[in-house]
């Protein structure tokens, strides 16, 4: 099954790339068929703000980190055309801004790979990881991810 339609199954669209925050490269490609995405935030459907462990629960920072990776993976099909020649999910960071004594950035990252792994599948999709405690991320978001993936020929 392509992964547009299994986006469809799962009930999810990939919303439109985000705006640059910066001067940068949403996506860089380099290497032999590697992609690089810059960090994405998890805003969809408008404003998102806040800390897990004061603002969120856990389980909202799941949802958070699987719309910062709907938001990767709108980044890279822009830039590559097609989901469908990822070879490869190779890694993630997510970033999560956390309270002092919130110590589950793991288990909110595991709303990014769920996701990389239902569209993806184990083998290609989960991918090796970083979960790492922010005091605060730009503009006061809860979850941001950066990303590499191999692509096919």
């Amino acid at each position: 099954m392509h992964i547009e339609k299994k986006l469809e199954a799962l009930g999810l669209t990939l919303p439109p790339p985000p705006p640059r925050g910066g001067l940068y490269k949403s996506c860089k490609l380099f290497g032999t068929n590697l992609a690089y995405v810059s960090g994405c935030g998890c805003i969809i459907d408008g404003p998102v703000a806040g800390k897990l462990g004061i603002d969120f629960t856990l389980e909202e920072g799941q949802e958070h980190a699987k719309n910062a990776m709907l938001n990767v993976l709108s980044v890279l099909k822009a830039e590559i055309g097609d989901l469908d020649r990822v070879k490869s999910c190779v890694k993630i960071l997510v970033f999560v801004a956390s309270a002092d004594d919130f110590y589950d950035q793991p288990a909110v990252a595991n709303g990014a790979t769920k996701l990389l792994g239902e569209l993806f599948g184990e083998e290609i999709g989960i991918p090796s990881r970083s979960a790492v405690g922010m005091n605060v991320l730009p503009g006061n978001l809860p979850v941001e991810i950066e990303a590499m993936f191999e692509l096919c020929d």
